[in-house]
């Protein structure tokens, strides 16, 4: 009698340790995106109408923290790779020239992010801006000025972003993810109580609305950038003696970074351009669009977590030079994506009204539109996104471990940038679907990505020789 037998992926060691390392990266992923969460339910609860102000300037934000996060990757594969082969005492090396890479990067995009913001949002909502019938319409000079402000203040915690971003590749690559997890909480709570202090005026405070909101933002993540780089100092050998490392460490570190810089910005990039053509319909369809994109950006932290664990396994194999191991990790990660992505579908179709309500209050209107019905309708196609979403991030990222880099950046450029951005534009604004057609052209976009990054990941795992590489 035949018996049955679990893949050679799914050996209960490795699932173990997938979730092991998945838990708390996603647990710590998800406190980056619970500080836009927060804001956005805390605006949405004294002051809705300001909402778009934050979502614009994440075109510009959001574009320089994906590049940061890409480039900087490299720390976190190097690293692995060392530990893969028992060289510990030797990531200190890889660690310093991230951090000088994240300090380069800080204050670059800190410049240009902040004198760039004012002509940039009047380019956007002045000069090329279609005309809108919309009942809600606002002067275009003010969403502009308004965004451009925002913008700045935001700016200022680039430098401190980069830095613990380093920080935290470098703990997470060292198997110390719990400890950025507790950090990134402490953060979280920092950013609620300020929030709550400068956007909800508790406290005898100033109710501040989009302004208050980026400065919560700012105060928080310096915060937490001291406590890392603190920990990194104290815990770990980032700044002991170790050998020289190959003459094409460095071009490898940053090179491992390019592509996933790439396909960061044309993914946050387009995800944030559309808010822009959200914006370009009505404020109404930019807050009900955009509430709905915050939870999806929620679901992807569980997804994050699960690709950054993959990655480390993928690239702790790649350095021992076992393909099955590289081939079976990437698998596993692939599979408990798909079956992350079924339990958030499930959880956002079955609790659709409890969500949008918790985002709103429930009786915030704008432009004569209830907006917490509204969001709630846009989560079934939110849930079918998400799986896609996912998708796309655990297959690119366990191809990069393998350092197969610009393959991923052109499907994501592609798929983000010629597919999503196109079928917004269409659906939303040209028919007329508003909100519903800018969640439709999301869907598309995430769909593609999706089914290439794996179809991809999965072909190159076919190719690889079923034995131990010389």
């Amino acid at each position: 009698m035949r018996t049955f037998s679990l893949p050679a992926w799914a050996r209960p060691a490795d699932i173990s340790d997938l979730l092991k390392l998945s838990v708390p990266i996603a647990i710590t992923r998800m406190s980056m995106m619970l500080m836009g969460i927060t804001d956005a339910i805390v605006l949405g609860q004294y002051a809705p109408a300001e909402l778009p102000y934050i979502l614009n300037s994440w075109l510009p934000m959001g574009v320089s923290i994906g590049f940061g996060m890409g480039l900087l990757l490299g720390t976190q594969v190097l690293t692995s790779e060392l530990i893969g082969i028992g060289r510990k005492e030797d990531t200190g090396r890889v660690f310093r020239r991230g951090l000088w890479a994240s300090l380069g990067l800080g204050v670059v995009l800190t410049c240009l992010v902040f004198y760039g913001a004012q002509p940039l949002f009047h380019w956007i909502f002045v000069t090329i801006a279609p005309v809108s019938e919309a009942v809600d319409k606002i002067d275009p000079e003010t969403i502009a000025a308004e965004t451009a402000k925002v913008t700045r203040i935001l700016s200022s915690g680039l430098l401190a972003f980069m830095v613990s971003q380093v920080c935290s590749f470098y703990l997470e690559a060292l198997r110390r993810p719990l400890l950025v997890t507790v950090v990134m909480y402490v953060g979280v709570g920092i950013n609620l109580v300020m929030d709550l202090a400068l956007v909800g005026g508790l406290w005898g405070g100033t109710p501040m609305g989009a302004e208050g909101v980026a400065w919560a933002t700012t105060g928080s993540r310096w915060a937490l950038t001291v406590v890392m780089f603190i920990l990194v100092i104290v815990l770990t050998p980032a700044f002991r003696k170790s050998v020289a490392g190959p003459l094409n460490e460095a071009r490898r570190q940053f090179s491992v970074g390019i592509g996933t810089a790439i396909s960061n910005v044309a993914e946050w990039g387009g995800f944030n351009m559309t808010y822009i053509i959200a914006t370009w319909i009505s404020l109404a369809a930019n807050s009900i669009y955009g509430y709905s994109v915050q939870i999806i950006g929620l679901c992807f932290m569980f997804y994050l977590g699960i690709g950054s664990a993959t990655s480390v396994r993928v690239a702790e194999a790649f350095g021992r030079g076992n393909n099955d191991e590289i081939r079976n990790a990437g698998r596993l990660g692939v599979a408990a994506t798909i079956v992350m992505g079924a339990i958030l579908a499930m959880v956002l179709v079955l609790f659709h009204g409890p969500l949008s309500r918790l985002l709103v209050r429930p009786d915030a209107v704008l432009n004569g539109i209830v907006l917490a019905p509204a969001i709630a309708s846009l989560l079934f196609i939110a849930a079918a996104a998400t799986i896609f979403d996912g998708l796309q991030a655990t297959a690119s990222m366990a191809l990069r471990a393998q350092e197969i880099v610009w393959v991923p950046g052109i499907i994501h450029v592609g798929s983000f940038f010629f597919v999503m951005i196109p079928a917004c534009y269409w659906l939303g604004l040209v028919q007329g679907r508003g909100a519903r057609g800018m969640m439709e052209g999301a869907l598309i976009g995430m769909a593609v990505a999706g089914v290439l990054q794996t179809a991809l990941l999965e072909s190159k795992a076919a190719r690889l020789p079923n034995k131990r590489a010389a």
